[in-house]
């Protein structure tokens, strides 16, 4: 415990004056990839753990870092356990602030107005606290589902809430928002069956775009053709707005089903994957009105139906969620270039890859994390696990400064090096 003590105040003092920032879901452009060097590969509950914070409730969602601090969410009241969920009125969503030592500086809750989808089905497998925050460097913005999106300066004090729909889903809500400009928008599909674009400052609603459906995947920010443009993988399409007015851009043919994990890209290619049929394609961005499938650039018989890609040096990289298969593909062409098992069997993926230093990481959500060298030549280096946590692990994981952070229902962990 001393020696994490000691590590932990060390890197508190290195990254105190030059900290980077990890704002958002899947980090600083949403694409799961980070620059940081010398990450750790392996890891247990006595090897490279520099902390972990006990938290006061399950969560789906991943860390976010801005300067000196951390941010995650978090629910208790109801739905904590399965087996008794207790009363729903009693549900509340927590928004946690820690320093970079593992201590919670602030927690701040939010009861919803409306009832929540009952404890059961899918519901279950990820709870009430799955969207990641986001950060203007100024605010936190959290979305909670029929609680609506609700903003915190840094210190804590809630600035503004916005409800954006008051539907529910036996799936439950998880899209994270995304943070442009002066908006922060979010994929209401759920609540209300819109992208909607609040105002950072007060919450007004500064655009609707209607016909959201069937979606759960997270917004992606890109610039094509020298505009920016907000793209969103939707029910048989995707589709482009502009980030100031909410105008569509451009529309075109996406997957025949329901959509959870979000697009990345390379360049103006867009990298789409989820759904029911295993299926993944890839898109040409811009252009302008519906494009119908003019812009489909290939289409491979591969998918997840939940985990996210990452995109490293030619070639697409991802996890299927259920079949202990991670892929990859090549982004020219979409020749499959492996599927192949990880060992042992990792049963179930929820969580997106993550990309830094050479290696993907892919985190299982009850039987530990896999290391895989990033290439064309399948090697996986290492399989991880914390003996002492059984909980659920569903959350990405961030990459900041050397260090990693990983969630599960129970705790907060940093690892790195600790000498």
């Amino acid at each position: 415990m001393m020696r994490w003590a000691v590590a932990a105040l060390l890197w508190f003092f290195a990254v105190e004056f030059a900290a980077a920032d990890w704002p958002q879901f899947r980090g600083p452009r949403g694409l799961g990839v980070a620059s940081d060097k010398n990450l750790p590969t392996t890891w247990s509950d006595n090897d490279h753990l520099l902390w972990k914070t006990e938290l006061p409730g399950p969560g789906a969602s991943s860390p976010i870092v801005v300067g000196a601090k951390i941010f995650v969410t978090c629910y208790s009241g109801y739905g904590v356990k399965a087996d008794d969920p207790g009363d729903i009125k009693n549900l509340k969503r927590h928004l946690l602030c820690l320093d970079r030592n593992g201590k919670i500086l602030w927690n701040r809750t939010v009861a919803a107005d409306v009832p929540d989808h009952e404890y059961s089905g899918y519901q279950v497998l990820h709870g009430y606290a799955s969207s990641t925050p986001a950060s203007d460097g100024k605010r936190i913005f959290c979305f909670f589902g029929v609680a609506g999106v609700v903003a915190f300066d840094l210190d804590g004090k809630q600035l503004w809430r916005q409800s954006v729909g008051h539907n529910t889903h036996s799936w439950g809500s998880a899209a994270s928002p995304i943070v442009v400009g002066e908006h922060v928008i979010v994929n209401a599909s759920v609540e209300s069956g819109a992208l909607v674009a609040l105002r950072t400052t007060d919450g007004r609603v500064a655009w609707t775009q209607k016909g959201v459906d069937y979606s759960w995947s997270s917004p992606l920010l890109l610039e094509s053709q020298g505009r920016k443009e907000v793209l969103i993988s939707l029910y048989q399409r995707v589709a482009a707005y502009a980030p100031d007015t909410g105008k569509e851009l451009w529309r075109c043919t996406g997957l025949a089903d329901y959509v959870c994990p979000s697009l990345t890209h390379v360049g103006e290619t867009v990298f789409v994957v989820g759904g029911r049929p295993n299926t993944s394609i890839a898109i040409r961005a811009g252009g302008n009105g519906d494009l119908g499938a003019s812009n489909l650039l290939w289409t491979v018989k591969r998918g997840s139906n939940v985990s996210s890609p990452v995109y490293y040096d030619g070639h697409f990289y991802w996890a299927s969620e259920s079949r202990g298969t991670v892929h990859c593909v090549n982004a020219a062409t979409g020749a499959i270039v492996y599927d192949e098992r990880l060992e042992p069997d990792p049963d179930t993926i929820y969580a997106s890859a993550l990309l830094a230093d050479g290696k993907i990481y892919y985190v299982s959500r009850t039987r530990g994390t896999y290391v895989i060298q990033a290439g064309t030549k399948f090697k996986q280096l290492a399989h991880n696990t914390f003996a002492s946590d059984r909980s659920v692990f569903n959350a990405s994981p961030a990459a900041i400064d050397g260090r990693l952070l990983l969630r599960s229902d129970r705790y907060l962990y940093c690892l790195g090096a600790t000498r």
